[in-house]
Parts: C-alpha cells; sequence; structure tokens
C-alpha cells in the first residue's frame, strides 16, 4: 500500500513540476516571444509591450532559455509508454518542452533576428497592425499605437545593429519592396483614425508616426545601400530541418517521406480538380458580390447554416457560448496597412466571448485569389479560417491552462486544411460546383508547398528553380512567385504545416474508428480535435489512442544523433 501511495505522491508532485514550469515559461515567453505576421494570434500580449531584439536582449533571451530546457530536463516525467505521471501531464510535459525548443530554432538555427530585415518590419509597424485588428478601436487602442510608434526608432536600430554583416540578400530584397510605399501608408492609415480619436490623442498620433516614418525610410534607405555586398540565402539543411521536427512540431516523419506525401497529395488532387472541371464543365462561374455589404451578409447566412450541418450531421458540436466568425468591410485605417498580415481578427484569451471577423475588400472583379473564393461562395473561407476561430476559442478555455497556448502552425492549420476536405466530404458543397472544384485547388496549393518547403529546407532547389516551379505550378506571376518561394526559405517546415497535419489528421482519425469500433463517434473525435487543436497530433494520439508510437519514433531518432 505505501508504494501506491509513494507512486500517487511522485505523480502528483511531477504534474505540479510540469504545470510550475508552464506558467513560468510562459510567463516569460508573452514578452519575448516576436510578433509574426502568421494568420494565426500566437500570443496576448500586456499593455505597453513593445518587443526588443537589442544584441544584448538575444545574448539575455539564450540564457533565460537554457535555464527553462535545464528544468524540462530535470523532470522525471519518464517516456512515452512509461510516463512517471498521468498521462495527460505527459502531454503537457512534452508540450512545453516543444515550445522551449522553438526559441533555440528561432534564435540559433534560423537567426531571423540577424539575417531578415522583415524580422524588424514585423516587429514594429506589424505589431501596431495587429492592435488595430479589433474591430472597436478604443482609446486604449490609439494609446497603444503612439507607444508603438515612439519605439520604432529603437526597433529598427537594433535591426540596423544585428542586420549588418550578416542580413541575406533576397530577405533584403523582399524587405524594400515592402517598404516601398510606407511614408503615404503610415500617413493615410493615421489620418483615417482621426475620426476615432480625440485631438490631442491624434496630434500625439501624428508626431509619433512621423518621427517612425523616417526611421523606416532610414532602415529601407540602408538595405538598399548594402543589398548588394550581403550574402546569398543558405538552406537551413537536412539535419536542422529534421531537428524542428523531432523537437518543436513533434512530427515523425522524415523530410523524405513528407515529401513524397506532397508527391501523392498532388498527384490526387490534380486528378480530383479535373475530374469534378469535367463533371461541371458547363456550369458558370458564381457571380462576385456587388458590394461588401452583400458578401457580409452571404457570410453571416452562410456562418449559421455551417453551424447548423455540424450539429445536424452530428461532426462537430457547437456550444451556444461559442462566438461567431463573420465578415465586415475593412476599414480604412487597415487598408493601407493590410500587407502586414492577413486582415483577421480572430479575437484572444481575454476575448474568448467575442466574435471573430475577416475584413473583405470592397469586391470587384480583380480580386486576388482568396478574397476572389471567398466572395463568390463565403463557405470557402468559413471552413478554413472559421474553423481557425473556432478551435482557438475551443482551445483558449481548456480546462489543461498548457494547451491554451498556440506556439506552432502544425496542428492548428492541418486541421483547417482537414476541416475544408471533410465539409467538401460531408456534403456542404454539393450545392456548388465551383466551390468543389476551388477545394480540389487548394488541395493542389497546400500539397505543391510540402514539395517546395522539404526542396528548398534541404538545398535540393534554390530560389529561381523555386519561382520557376510556383510559376508554373499554381500558376502565378513570377513577382509572387519569387516572394513565395522567399517566404517559404524564411520559415521552413511552415508552409508543408497544412498538408502534413491533415495527413497526420486522417490517419489519427481511421485510427480511432479501428481502436473504438463500434463505440466510435465523429462528433466526439473533433470535439477532443478542436479542443486541443494546439497540441501537435502525436501528442493527441498519445492521450486519445494510448498510443505513444509516434514519440517513440521521434525519440529514437533523437537518440541516433
Amino acid at each position: 500500500m505505501g508504494s501506491i501511495v509513494e507512486k500517487t505522491v511522485m505523480k502528483v508532485e511531477i504534474a505540479q513540476e510540469i504545470q510550475s514550469l508552464g506558467e513560468d515559461f510562459w510567463n516569460w515567453r508573452r514578452d519575448q516571444q516576436p510578433r509574426s505576421h502568421d494568420d494565426i494570434p500566437r500570443i496576448e500580449r500586456s499593455l505597453g509591450w513593445a518587443p526588443k531584439w537589442s544584441g544584448q536582449d538575444v545574448e539575455r533571451y539564450k540564457k533565460e532559455a537554457a535555464i527553462f530546457a535545464d528544468r524540462h530536463v530535470r523532470i522525471n516525467a519518464g517516456s512515452a509508454d512509461k510516463p512517471n505521471c498521468s498521462i495527460e501531464s505527459y502531454v503537457d510535459y512534452r508540450l512545453i518542452g516543444s515550445a522551449i525548443a522553438r526559441i533555440t530554432w528561432e534564435i540559433d538555427y534560423l537567426k531571423i533576428w540577424q539575417e531578415q530585415p522583415r524580422f524588424y518590419i514585423d516587429q514594429s509597424i506589424g505589431v501596431i497592425f495587429d492592435h488595430l485588428l479589433p474591430p472597436t478601436i478604443t482609446e486604449e487602442i490609439i494609446k497603444e499605437v503612439i507607444f508603438v510608434f515612439t519605439q520604432c526608432g529603437r526597433i529598427l536600430g537594433e535591426g540596423l545593429q544585428n542586420l549588418a554583416g550578416d542580413a541575406v540578400k533576397e530577405y533584403a530584397e523582399v524587405a524594400i519592396e515592402l517598404l516601398h510605399n510606407i511614408e503615404p501608408q503610415i500617413k493615410e492609415a493615421v489620418a483615417a483614425l482621426k475620426p476615432l480619436t480625440s485631438d490631442d490623442l491624434f496630434q500625439e498620433l501624428k508626431v509619433a508616426s512621423d518621427d517612425a516614418i523616417s526611421h523606416f525610410l532610414n532602415f529601407r534607405k540602408w538595405l538598399v545601400e548594402n543589398k548588394d555586398s550581403m550574402g546569398a540565402i543558405e538552406p537551413v539543411g537536412v539535419v536542422k530541418y529534421q531537428w524542428f521536427f523531432d523537437n518543436v512540431a513533434l512530427v515523425p516523419y522524415t523530410p523524405e517521406y513528407m515529401r513524397e506525401v506532397g508527391l501523392l497529395e498532388w498527384e490526387r488532387a490534380v486528378t480530383l480538380e479535373s475530374l469534378a472541371k469535367n463533371k461541371h464543365r458547363n456550369q458558370t462561374l458564381p457571380e462576385i458580390p456587388a458590394t461588401a455589404a452583400i458578401q457580409v451578409e452571404n457570410e453571416r447566412a452562410a456562418e449559421e447554416s455551417i453551424r447548423n450541418y455540424y450539429e445536424s450531421e452530428g461532426i462537430l458540436s457547437q456550444p451556444k457560448s461559442l462566438g461567431h466568425y463573420l465578415n465586415a468591410a475593412i476599414p480604412a485605417y487597415l487598408i493601407p496597412l493590410r500587407w502586414l498580415g492577413v486582415t483577421d481578427d480572430l479575437t484572444g484569451p481575454s476575448r474568448v466571448d467575442e466574435d471573430g471577423y475577416s475584413y473583405v475588400p470592397t469586391p470587384d472583379k480583380d480580386l486576388p485569389y482568396f478574397y476572389a473564393a471567398n466572395a463568390r461562395d463565403t463557405r470557402a473561407g468559413i471552413v478554413h479560417e472559421g474553423a481557425h476561430y473556432q478551435q482557438l476559442a475551443l482551445s483558449w478555455r481548456h480546462p489543461r491552462t498548457l494547451r491554451r497556448h498556440y506556439y506552432d502552425s502544425g496542428s492548428n492549420e492541418g486541421v483547417a486544411f482537414y476541416n475544408e476536405e471533410l465539409m467538401l466530404a460531408a456534403g456542404l458543397f454539393d450545392d456548388a460546383p465551383h466551390s468543389q472544384i476551388l477545394m480540389y485547388n487548394f488541395m493542389k496549393l497546400r500539397a505543391m508547398r510540402v514539395i517546395v518547403d522539404v526542396n528548398l529546407a534541404t538545398g535540393e532547389i534554390d530560389i529561381p528553380t523555386a519561382t520557376s516551379y510556383l510559376e508554373k505550378k499554381v500558376p502565378m506571376d513570377h513577382a509572387t512567385a519569387y516572394d513565395e518561394a522567399v517566404f517559404f526559405a524564411s520559415c521552413p517546415g511552415q508552409a508543408l504545416t497544412y498538408q502534413i497535419g491533415k495527413t497526420q489528421i486522417i490517419k489519427f482519425y481511421s485510427d480511432s474508428i479501428e481502436k473504438f469500433r463500434g463505440d466510435f463517434s465523429i462528433r466526439n473525435f473533433h470535439d477532443y480535435l478542436w479542443l486541443n487543436g494546439n497540441i501537435p497530433i502525436s501528442l493527441a494520439r498519445l492521450e486519445f489512442l494510448s498510443d505513444p508510437q509516434d514519440i517513440l519514433t521521434i525519440d529514437a531518432r533523437k537518440g541516433k544523433k
């Protein structure tokens, strides 16, 4: 009896250690974590926050991260097949370990703070863009915007010091292009905010933004003058790339296997798209709405119908406490800054009961690819971005607090992409031939990204080759293809998250049917998946199926290095 009591006490103590480490880490990470132009909100900041990336700050981050890593290693949590705590606590343990590993990936492996000029655009005007995403602009938000404008000189100055001698030419060229119209863009955004603020506060905003503009112009000038002496992009390489999947993403696959998945899925998507086009060859393309107001109303009705569809078909629970994912006309102050990220407000942990919004431009025949798709059938956006909104809103309510934090795209993008095909197979788009074809076209795009991501990261192709591939395969114009190729090279492992995440989920679904057989519930499976959408699928399998194999595969591979 004594040994049972001792084991119980040990499990409780280990669980407490894991929880304490996780809380300390995320309190620290809230201030340290860089801003990203990803469309999923990575973290909610405290008031008066601005990024700090001086050389001294980076060295401090490394030391502090090492302390967290040491604390993590010292916790005697056991192994995936023989944990010394509950499975739930072990999953939390591995989750926090992968979040700590991401810091090494960002700072030491990708060196985003040394090589990528866009990083400092994201840490300055990018933070202001994020502040302006909520549908209601308050005086508090305006004050935050003013504060960040006053910090732009420092942030960009730190960038110039860190980039000197290490910046990459291709990354600099993209940043130069992004800042081409920064002065009129900032002035236009600030002018559009005038009706929303007091005269005194607007004057502060004007002074701070004008000062920031001068620093952006100097930053761009330095890039132009120095870009020809900068080095070329070097691939992260197979070893570091595999390290990312083993330590951060917790994906059990090798790059070679993932590329094969991409190739097979590309061929499958091409075939399905061709068959759908042939079947619906006499169908006309739906009209784009005449106004944004019409699209907003179309989307509101469609979102309600999809929620009802989830429930009526027993696919996914829709709690009454869950807000709605809606469209709204893009505010004037966001229009000149929309290149800084996706114009979505998916709320956050402190706003979990609020509706999410996707801001849409005035419809016209020249809308870009995704905007046009969503204008013709708003369900195309709802089944992806709307899935993000619901998954995050549910995950932010998770009873296990360490699972409320998003830190890697693998599961989140996998869930959203999986949801596209899930709803296609469930019959949601049976009334819309064009949208069926569109879903298959989305599949092609996501499969192609796997191939390019892997080949760029492993050094099997260079930027010109990737650009040419994208031009021909998507297809797209040369300038856009070049920007895409450079983006993929700058964040290896991100572009493939859609397809690889979906592939893992499909296997997870199939194995769940095999395990539970007659007791398997589609609704219960999806409820679990959405609630735990912030954790790697390998950890979800461990908890939901009691299947440690993915984690054991990863750990065995790490042991060989």
